[in-house]
């Protein structure tokens, strides 16, 4: 950067000793000299624009790339009600959107502003020392001229905070459509949807509009100044010139640095610009780094040791964040190696139970042991690396069935991933598949049918081979004969394992070594099956209800 200055400011005084000297009779034998020197300074400075440019933006692109991969670190260790309570189309725009602004300012204005910066510095220079007083007649206009570019810069930088909020909402639209297209279609509401998009790209363009605006105005403002200042300029020189008081080639000179200098001038206004947009996107972007999370390792964490662990709640309280809480002074045990099952309607707390063992929030009151320890006091690695999580809600990525079942262990064999399969009964569909293991399922496996994604999703928990076990309604989408093959496996791999289940039929649990029955975050009784309904109570009535609903769908049928 400093040569290119440098090679630009000896241009700008070449013009001096040009007129004065070279063009003159008699002195044709430096002509030729002179002009290489000129032809080598162009050359410098354009070799060492090319090598400043390609040095600093891939710089200015590693300190991106390395934020874009901090912000996507830090969100997929956040807590899990952050996440939840983010839509995720605005934390992608950030990811996404604000961070190309950040590269876009990097890679012109880190560049930019320390050429153009330099370069100016340069030519200012040589300026003063032609001639001060004309240099700083030439200047006095442009702290007026930083003015007015520092209120348009705040005011660009307000329009691109807002642009940014519309993009993250528009992304949020597109993904929430996208995944619901099979409801959009089914209700008739491609008309409500289009008109929603549409009133997002609208936003979007008067806000792209009312930048380009602002950005435009600043070539109006600098032409002006600068001609104020050229005006000047060549009015207080031809009387010099006049008065005998300065040369010709001093004038053209002095000129000639002004007008290079007006390049770099009229450039950094427009990066001001741009960096303006990049300032607003790396606030938003910030904003997620600074969100710090609240599940996170104690100072001195414990490793559960190797073996079977039983889990205990005492007294634990639990609220979302409402005036209600979800868990109200629960006590219950699953002891090792055991099978609990948790029962009861709705809202009763029961999911709230599961996602407090692998501490994806923090009781509000009591505690949560795993293993004799309490979870707030475990490492997180550890303590989830026990844990293998089978939900109603499948999570399925965009990839091979494969590589979704080995997603439960990093380093399986294909052996290993087949008999999960195996006994999951999934590998006969499976291999059914024109592809095989290697078919792709498609965005949250939407190329297979409920019953599919849910025995892939039991085939990585049986590949995890935890020892914990924890079941949300593991089979709510199968069909009867599924289940009864799915109950089958479950059993197998419950044997000698801790685990916890949530069942809507009964009738799978009906083995459980212990069953609990929530209603309002309280446990109203618990027992065996047997136990229960000899008791005549919830589970009993629960029982009884279910009982009769499949004889009448049996008959039904």
């Amino acid at each position: 950067m400093a040569a290119e200055s440098g090679a630009t400011g000896a241009i700008a005084k070449a013009f001096e000793p040009l007129l004065d000297n070279v063009f003159q009779p008699d002195n044709g034998w430096i002509l030729w000299p002179f002009a290489g020197a000129v032809f080598l300074a162009f050359v410098v400075r354009g070799g060492a624009a090319y090598a400043h440019s390609v040095i600093v933006n891939a710089v200015g692109q590693r300190v991106v790339a390395t934020i874009q991969r901090q912000v996507y670190g830090h969100l997929i260790r956040s807590d899990l009600a952050y996440l939840q309570g983010q839509a995720s189309g605005q934390l992608i725009s950030r990811l996404v959107n604000d961070v190309n602004q950040m590269r876009m300012a990097v890679a012109e204005c880190l560049t930019g502003i320390v050429r153009h910066g330099l370069t100016l510095v340069v030519l200012v220079g040589v300026m003063f020392m032609q001639d001060w007083l004309l240099a700083t007649i030439a200047f006095t206009v442009f702290p007026v001229a930083g003015w007015f570019l520092g209120r348009l810069g705040r005011r660009l930088r307000k329009v691109a905070t807002r642009t940014q909020e519309e993009l993250g909402t528009f992304s949020a639209i597109l993904g929430q459509t996208f995944q619901g297209a099979r409801h959009v279609k089914a209700y008739g509401m491609e008309a409500h949807e289009e008109e929603r998009v549409g009133g997002t790209i609208d936003r979007l363009r008067r806000l792209t509009v009312k930048s380009f605006r602002i950005s435009a105005s600043l070539m109006p403002l600098n032409e002006t100044f600068s001609g104020i200042a050229v005006v000047a300029v060549i009015v207080y020189g031809g009387h010099q010139i006049a008065a005998g008081e300065r040369t010709p080639g001093e004038l053209v000179s002095f000129i000639g640095a002004f007008m290079l200098a007006y390049q770099p001038m009229n450039a950094l206004s427009k990066l001001n610009a741009q960096l303006q947009i990049g300032l607003a996107a790396a606030v938003r972007v910030l904003e997620v780094l600074d969100t710090k999370p609240h599940i996170v390792d104690p100072p001195a964490p414990v490793a559960l040791p190797a073996g079977r662990h039983g889990v205990r709640f005492e007294g634990v309280r639990f609220s979302y964040g409402g005036d209600k809480g979800a868990l109200d002074g629960i006590d219950l045990e699953v002891p090792a190696g055991q099978t609990v099952a948790l029962v009861g309607a709705s809202g009763a707390g029961k999911s709230t139970v599961l996602n407090l063992i692998p501490r994806f929030y923090d009781v509000t009151g009591g505690r949560v042991l795993v293993g004799g320890h309490d979870v707030r006091d475990l490492g997180l690695a550890s303590l989830r690396g026990n844990i293998a999580l089978v939900s109603q809600e499948t999570a399925l990525f965009d990839d091979t069935i494969r590589a979704n079942i080995a997603y439960g262990r990093e380093g399986a064999g294909e052996a290993e991933i087949i008999r999960a399969a195996r006994d999951a009964a999934a590998h006969d569909f499976i291999t059914a598949l024109p592809d095989g293991y290697d078919t792709r399922v498609g965005e949250n496996g939407l190329r297979l049918s409920g019953g599919q994604r849910q025995r892939i999703a039991i085939a990585r928990a049986m590949l995890r081979d935890a020892p914990i076990l924890l079941l949300d309604e593991a089979t709510s989408a199968l069909d009867s004969e599924s289940e009864r093959l799915i109950q089958e496996a479950l059993r197998r791999l419950q044997k000698g394992r801790t685990t916890l289940v949530i069942a809507h039929r009964l009738s799978t649990i009906v083995d459980a070594d212990r069953i609990y029955v929530l209603d309002q975050g309280r446990v109203l009784e618990w027992g065996s099956h047997a136990d229960l309904i000899r008791k005549g109570g919830a589970y009993a009535r629960f029982h009884a209800l279910q009982s009769g609903a499949e004889a009448l769908a049996g008959t039904s049928g």
